[in-house]
């Protein structure tokens, strides 16, 4: 299941990068409904959170996407099954998808639609929510959402922004600010 999460990172990396921020000839549906709108609705300001309630909508991937993807991440580890007559390692590949897929709409919803939940008060979510509000800001940087091991990986981490903007404000979304103005000042914290 370790193994299936990290190469999850990487297929998350992978789908976010080149098929949700990339048009694909006729196969642009992905890349219009987030870079183009979900992208022009939630930025990095005060509109990273909903405003109108007609954008929940965006929030999430289509209905179908879930199972689609699940099926065809799970497709390379069907000759593995095959080899170690054990089908239950293609089933465990399926389910360790299906949740970590499960984890990024939620997280992702959370981030986007904040309620105080209890999960947003944690340390982890916290960091999440800071590195996808970054992503916000940079479209061609931080890409995972619910694990940042393929960012790190594959030189797209953004842990801070270069420079300073007007995020938003609230319990759960980080000071991801520069730590210093370019004049060599503190910049002071909002956390």
């Amino acid at each position: 299941m370790v193994i299936w999460w990290l190469a999850s990172s990487f297929m998350e990396w992978a789908l976010h990068r080149y098929i949700m921020h990339k048009p694909l000839g006729a196969f642009d549906y992905p890349f219009k409904a987030h870079a183009v709108v979900h992208h022009q609705i939630f930025k990095a300001d005060h509109t990273y959170h909903l405003i109108n309630d007609a954008d929940k909508r965006t929030i999430p991937m289509a209905w179908w996407n879930g199972p689609v993807l699940i099926v065809l991440a799970s497709i390379p580890v069907i000759p593995v099954a095959f080899l170690l007559n054990n089908w239950w390692v293609y089933f465990g590949a399926a389910t360790g998808t299906a949740l970590y897929y499960s984890v990024y709409e939620y997280i992702h919803w959370c981030m986007h639609l904040p309620k105080e939940r209890r999960m947003e008060r944690s340390w982890l979510f916290r960091r999440l929510n800071g590195h996808h509000l970054l992503h916000h800001r940079y479209m061609h940087k931080n890409f995972n959402v619910v694990f940042p091991f393929a960012d790190l990986l594959l030189g797209t981490l953004v842990v801070r922004a270069k420079t300073r903007f007007a995020q938003p404000l609230g319990s759960a979304v980080p000071d991801v600010q520069p730590l210093q103005e370019e004049s060599g000042e503190s910049v002071p914290s909002r956390a």
